[in-house]
This record gives C-alpha cells, structure tokens and sequence, in this order.
C-alpha cells in the first residue's frame, strides 16, 4: 500500500503563511523557510507591541498633561496629587486631551484644583 501524504493541507498551510508574508522584501515574501521565519517573527513583534502601545499612550498622555500643567506653574505630579485630594475624577487621556486642544477647560480644572 502507497505512504499516504495529506498534500492538500500541507500546501493550505504553506499557502496561508505565504499569504501572511505578502508585501515583504525579497526572498521574506515567497521562499518559504524564509518567510515562515519572517512571519512567525513578525506575530510575536505584533503580540509584544500590543502591549507597548497602551504604555507609550499612556506615556504621551502624561507628556502632555506635564506641558499644560507646567503653563500654570504646577509639576505632572502636584496637579495629579491636587486632583486626587479634590476628588476630580478625569483619566490621563481626557485630561491630555483637554491639555492638547482645549486649554481653556484645562486651565479651569487647574484653577479648581489649586
């Protein structure tokens, strides 16, 4: 009896990866050793940014909260501390927010707080 190999599935799964790899540089896009390595090298570069996003956010939100608290005469630090102690409940993405393209509504929550 003749060795039965699945064929079918193994160029679905070669055809599904080489699929994923489109539009890579040279050799990435359509050997595929080369782009099986490039693809499942990619997957974990996107699985780790993922979470990197949400800190660099985070990170930018707190920049510019920084700038417009520092308009006023007041540290990042002290104004979240003062807004903390008068109960003002606005996260850091609405408040940069409000830093970046609002600085009317920004500049009376830092009147409130101080």
């Amino acid at each position: 009896m003749a060795r039965s190999v699945n064929s079918v599935a193994s160029r679905a799964r070669r055809k599904r990866i080489l699929k994923q790899a489109k539009g890579y540089f040279g050799r990435r896009k359509n050997v595929w050793t080369v782009a099986k390595n490039a693809v499942e090298k990619a997957m974990l570069y996107a699985y780790r940014d993922r979470k990197q996003k949400k800190r660099n956010f985070r990170s930018l939100w707190i920049m510019r909260i920084n700038a417009g608290a520092r308009l006023h005469g007041m540290s990042y630090s002290q104004f979240m501390g003062k807004l903390k102690a008068n109960n003002i409940e606005l996260n850091r993405k609405v408040l940069a927010d409000l830093a970046a393209n609002h600085p009317e509504a920004f500049a009376a929550i830092v009147n409130q707080v101080k």
